[in-house]
């Protein structure tokens, strides 16, 4: 259904779907989009950007990928490419629109939705504020749900002016998972 917007991006490349999942799992990632790196591989977080969740989850790799445990749901299952000046394109809200309901009728276990960025933040909480300002408020959410910044290289600048993420979220992020994980 976005072969052809694909086709007209500077990378003009065809669909693949990342997406990782089973019904029985428990943890749900929902990040923003699957980048060219992931899109080459076919392995979501398969990057820089995911080791750093890892960290933050508190996660072994081989944990982050068992899809009876971790459903992966970006908000756009396909990269969407890039703009003529080289930037991610956002998410195309075709791909919500049409596929996350039923994804998320076929996840019926989900103890703990961790939500990456704010594609994420918007579409599963309906939020306007910004970033910081949601993720500054993540006990509102938690705990069946933590509200997080891209873990992009991109966003070091955000987790250096926001030092309370480091000392305050991600421990009780981690705690959280360790529950979900090991129930």
């Amino acid at each position: 259904m976005c072969a052809a917007r694909f086709s007209r991006t500077q990378t003009a490349h065809a669909p693949r779907p990342v997406v990782w999942f089973r019904p029985g799992a428990r943890l749900l990632i929902a990040g923003q989009a699957p980048g060219m790196r992931v899109h080459l591989s076919g392995k979501p977080f398969d990057d820089p950007s995911g080791a750093r969740l890892r960290a933050w989850l508190g996660i072994s790799e081989e944990d982050f990928y068992d899809r009876a445990r971790v459903a992966i749901v970006p908000m756009a299952f396909c990269f969407p490419g890039y703009d003529a000046k080289g930037a991610d394109l956002p998410p195309p809200p075709l791909c919500a629109q049409t596929w996350h309901r039923r994804v998320m009728a076929a996840l019926p276990g989900l103890r703990l939705s961790v939500l990456v960025g704010a594609h994420a933040l918007r579409y599963h909480l309906g939020v306007r504020t910004s970033v910081t300002e949601t993720v500054r408020n993540w006990q509102r959410h938690a705990p069946a749900c933590f509200v997080l910044p891209h873990p992009s290289w991109r966003n070091s600048g955000w987790l250096k002016r926001n030092d309370w993420f480091a000392e305050e979220v991600l421990p009780a992020l981690r705690a959280r998972v360790r529950e979900v994980m090991d129930d």
